[in-house]
């Protein structure tokens, strides 16, 4: 009798750094690699890729520290690959400096992954990889939940960014290669979706169509399934006040408004590079907040060069005033190959570790202030499972919110029950009305009151 032979299932353990641009990416790199099992083991895993962040030194750091401390737990016989951003900015350095390093690749190559894994060889593609509609995803953490990356590059010249060194000029998808995705997730049972890109609100400018998201807000508000969206990472240079007003009357798009601002300082804003006037800058974040129901989130930099305290001042009572619902701030980071790079009005580090520290405190408590705001309101929400807080609570987000960064809201019961009394499960993945109990630390406590059609 002879016995068919089985081969042993490979298995393949992916980490991903940085911001979710890089999670579509290595998303195109699970769909390349499928033959493989994902495994959250690096111990055993047959290949190991890190898709790394290159955009400042700490992510520089973190992508480094991974890499080796993966090298160090692997097991000898097993492939470890280094990708993205970080090995496209400094290949040549970092294939010299790091010999442990199995294979090397860019932001060029997602697509070829599986060829490169198999021959064991190292690429770097002079061109970015876009992304299209015919691309296999493997579609992580969410089983409702996708960003849709809208283009690649960037054509804004700020002083402190080194993404259009590496990453090139803007490259937009075109709007009928977004609309097949979204189709093609919705069929799988996606509702709910993310567009991002480095500059969101200058979408198909490259083509010379100024109203892209306009456009992509009209399409995308067509397909049917689609329950709600949101657009990440707007500029304010190419924001305008037609496109607030396109998603304020959107049925489908959420009134988020995300625009990195930088600064408020009309010096620093100058020395920046970031091509928009304070009172025009003022002008679009006060529309924006006049949205009914609308929710807005930015980042900062401290210390940039040039920065004084009476520029750092004016940011700290304009976020005071204007009251975010959600911030970051991040300290200046000196990137060779920006044009701030090579100013001499430097600000000392310990200077700049000052501010971002009080500039945290301010955007903790207006945060805070925000959420206070929600106890006693009624929202829709998507249910993610348990949460890592008590096996009883559900962790729930609000429909308005993007996942993983603006919060969660925990659910203090698992069942819905109906007029006679009766209790029905709640589901994972399925939207649900909520009314807010009370604010416990940063999490909003809340209550099931109605189910959706899911």
């Amino acid at each position: 009798m002879r016995f068919s032979e089985t081969k042993p299932t490979k298995t393949l353990h992916l980490v991903s750094l940085g911001c979710t641009k890089n999670l579509v990416d290595s998303e195109i790199m699970l769909g390349k690699l499928k033959e493989y099992e994902i495994i959250n083991d690096p111990t055993i895993a047959d290949v190991i890729i890190v898709n790394t962040c290159g955009f400042i030194d700490s992510a520089k750091e973190e992508s480094i520290n991974t890499i080796l401390n993966l090298h160090d737990e692997r097991k000898e016989e097993s492939v470890l690959v280094m990708a993205g951003c970080l090995t496209q900015r400094y290949q040549e350095e970092l294939q010299k400096e790091l010999p442990e390093i199995d294979i090397f690749t860019g932001v060029g190559d997602y697509d070829k992954i599986d060829k490169l894994v198999n021959e064991k060889r190292s690429a770097f593609t002079d061109e970015v990889f876009l992304l299209n509609e015919s691309d296999d995803r493997v579609i992580t953490g969410s089983s409702y939940h996708a960003y849709i990356k809208l283009s690649e590059g960037c054509n804004q010249t700020c002083s402190f960014c080194a993404i259009p060194s590496f990453k090139g000029k803007l490259h937009s998808r075109t709007l009928e290669s977004l609309v097949k995705e979204v189709k093609n997730l919705v069929s799988n049972g996606y509702k709910d979706f993310s567009f991002v890109s480095q500059d969101s609100s200058s979408y198909l400018r490259d083509l010379n169509i100024k109203d892209g998201l306009e456009k992509l807000i009209e399409e995308v508000e067509k397909i049917e399934g689609v329950h709600s969206a949101r657009i990440l990472y707007l500029y304010p240079s190419t924001t305008s006040l037609n496109l607030i007003e396109k998603i304020k009357d959107s049925k489908v798009f959420e009134n988020y408004f995300d625009m990195p601002l930088q600064h408020i300082s009309s010096n620093i804003l100058k020395i920046m590079k970031r091509g928009k006037g304070v009172e025009k800058l003022k002008e679009l974040m006060n529309s924006m907040k006049a949205v009914p129901n609308s929710f807005v989130r930015t980042t900062f930099i401290v210390g940039h060069p040039g920065e004084s305290q009476e520029d750092f001042e004016e940011l700290c009572d304009f976020v005071r005033d204007y009251k975010f619902d959600r911030a970051n701030v991040f300290s200046y980071s000196d990137e060779d190959g920006t044009s701030a790079y090579d100013m001499l009005d430097k600000v000392p580090q310990e200077i700049i570790d000052e501010r971002a520290e009080v500039l945290g405190e301010i955007i903790k408590e207006t945060t805070l202030e925000s959420l206070a705001q929600e106890i006693g309101n009624e929202f829709d929400v998507y249910v993610d499972g348990e949460s890592d807080e008590h096996e009883y609570l559900l962790s729930a987000r609000k429909t308005a919110w993007a996942p993983e960064i603006d919060g969660e809201v925990y659910i203090n019961d698992n069942q819905l029950l109906n007029e006679d009394g009766e209790g029905k499960q709640i589901e994972f993945g399925c939207k649900y009305r909520v009314k807010i109990t009370e604010l416990v630390g940063d999490k909003l406590l809340a209550t099931v009151t109605k189910e959706y059609a899911n």
